[in-house]
């Protein structure tokens, strides 16, 4: 068994609490929806937000929903010029037999434009 990542991020559209929840327990479902696997073989999950969110813990959705014995860890993402605003992205660290190429990475919302390169990509 191997340890995989999916990647993940969505766009919200304010700093509140309710939508970031709201928002990232939207990301997880269509994340596990999409690759089917059970929270036990869950290694970690990574939270980053922009510096513009700050009204909720990402990984709270995610303890919300259900995952109380995943390892949860929540960062900053840098401030840049470019940088996607409103935007929480999420690396799954999964223990899995699957190929790199049969993981399925969901970037939605406004978060689509930062993986275009990306078919798995969901609208």
């Amino acid at each position: 068994m191997l340890l995989r990542g999916i990647r993940g991020a969505i766009t919200v559209d304010v700093n509140e609490q309710k939508e970031i929840t709201e928002r990232v327990i939207e990301l997880l479902t269509a994340v596990q929806e999409a690759n089917k696997f059970a929270l036990e073989d869950i290694a970690a999950v990574i939270f980053s937000s922009t510096p513009d969110l700050n009204a909720a813990f990402p990984a709270a959705a995610a303890r919300a929903i259900g995952w109380a014995e995943v390892p949860l860890f929540g960062t900053q993402e840098i401030e840049h010029p470019q940088g996607l605003a409103l935007c929480v992205r999420v690396l799954i660290l999964w223990n899995t037999d699957r190929s790199a190429k049969e993981i399925r990475h969901i970037y939605l919302r406004g978060a689509r434009t930062l993986r275009v390169d990306i078919k798995q990509v969901l609208e």
